[in-house]
């Protein structure tokens, strides 16, 4: 009897025992679930899984069945222009706001984006062609030292605010896909690779040399670009838009200097001729932007807008030409009148005496 109430309490011990033990083990996979889905503090910006496949999964290309067109464009980014200026201010960390070659150097540092080499024209984003962090900061002799938890295999570095040479990259290129969708009969141009260029004198001084880097895409950037704040207006001091905003809707003012040929050159190559080559690049950037206007047949009222545009245009160049002609008229009316007036003659005085004799005549008886 004794043996059977000792074995009744140590089942009930047991029974109670268990819930206990659930209550743990699922708190151990919900903890570990939240970690898995936690978000990933890298460099300073919180950037999670879901994030970074979503905006990888916005610059995805459209595939072939539903593209109907595609040119790519290389565009050089001059940061003196005032419209640039977003990417290179604050040249110093200010505030929580850093410019984007700080942003893009410390994600290559810590390993968190990959780089790509610089090809003339050819850029390939596979592992054969990734460059080595080391060997990028070794050859712009760029200071830096080993981050904690570097390995061979996942090497990380760090580097001092002041040795960015962040004053130095006064320009980017840039490649853009021009595509259009069949999907929503769309034209859009996407960013695929930004590549920072650094403008250094050589020893002797002169001119400075532009140093192309390396090229990252975009769609790797482009989380924590959407993530970093940045003053686009003078007149408006509230950093409204983000890098994401200043790409995506292309607020930046690039030059054409590439479009992918056959023959792999580029528009200087090709339009050796300054005038020629600014007509070329016009001429592209026009077409670029009236594509979706010929592809679809006007309105009736579009129709009628442009005919009065033109009658209106016919006008004003008739009422030119009409000013233009009576001036004309006027003018040389002004100068006949001149030439047809008449020129007093100067006719010599004569004198009070006459030259003839004078005969005396007598009376005769």
């Amino acid at each position: 009897m004794h043996k059977i109430f000792k074995s009744i309490l140590f089942a009930g011990l047991f029974l109670a025992a268990l819930p206990s033990v659930g209550q743990e083990q699922s708190g151990v996979v919900r903890r570990r679930g939240a970690d898995r889905n936690a978000p990933k503090q890298q460099d300073g910006t919180m950037v999670t899984e879901r994030m970074q496949n979503f905006f990888s999964g916005e610059n995805i290309a459209v595939s072939d069945a539903d593209r109907q067109w595609m040119r790519v464009i290389y565009r050089a980014i001059d940061l003196d222009k005032d419209k640039n200026a977003p990417l290179y201010f604050p040249e110093e960390p200010i505030d929580g706001q850093e410019n984007l070659f700080r942003i893009i150097m410390r994600l290559v540092a810590a390993n968190t984006v990959a780089a790509y080499e610089y090809l003339d024209g050819r850029e390939i984003f596979t592992d054969q062609y990734r460059v080595k962090t080391r060997d990028v900061l070794d050859r712009f002799y760029i200071p830096f030292t080993e981050a904690k938890g570097s390995t061979e295999k996942n090497p990380k570095f760090t580097i001092e605010e002041s040795d960015v040479p962040s004053n130095e990259v006064l320009s980017y290129y840039v490649v853009e896909r021009w595509e259009f969708d069949t999907r929503n009969n769309r034209l859009r141009s996407v960013v695929e690779a930004i590549c920072p260029v650094l403008h250094r004198s050589g020893d002797f001084g002169g001119d400075a040399l532009k140093y192309p880097m390396f090229w990252v895409r975009f769609a790797d950037i482009r989380p924590y670009l959407a993530a970093q704040t940045i003053f686009v207006d003078d007149d408006n001091n509230l950093p409204t838009s983000t890098y994401d905003d200043f790409f995506t809707l292309n607020m930046y003012d690039g030059d054409i200097y590439k479009t992918r040929n056959l023959k792999n050159r580029s528009m200087a190559q090709l339009y050796p001729d300054p005038d020629m080559l600014k007509k070329a690049q016009d001429s592209i950037q026009d077409n670029l932007d009236n594509f979706e206007k010929k592809l679809w047949v006007p309105s009736r009222e579009e129709v009628i807008a442009m005919r009065e545009a033109r009658e209106l245009a016919a006008d004003s160049t008739g009422n030119i030409a009409a000013t233009e002609k009576t001036s004309n008229t006027r003018a040389v009316k002004r100068s006949t009148k001149r030439s047809s007036k008449k020129v007093k003659e100067h006719k010599p005085k004569q004198s009070s005496g006459s030259s003839s004799a004078v005969r005396s005549v007598r009376r005769r008886k």
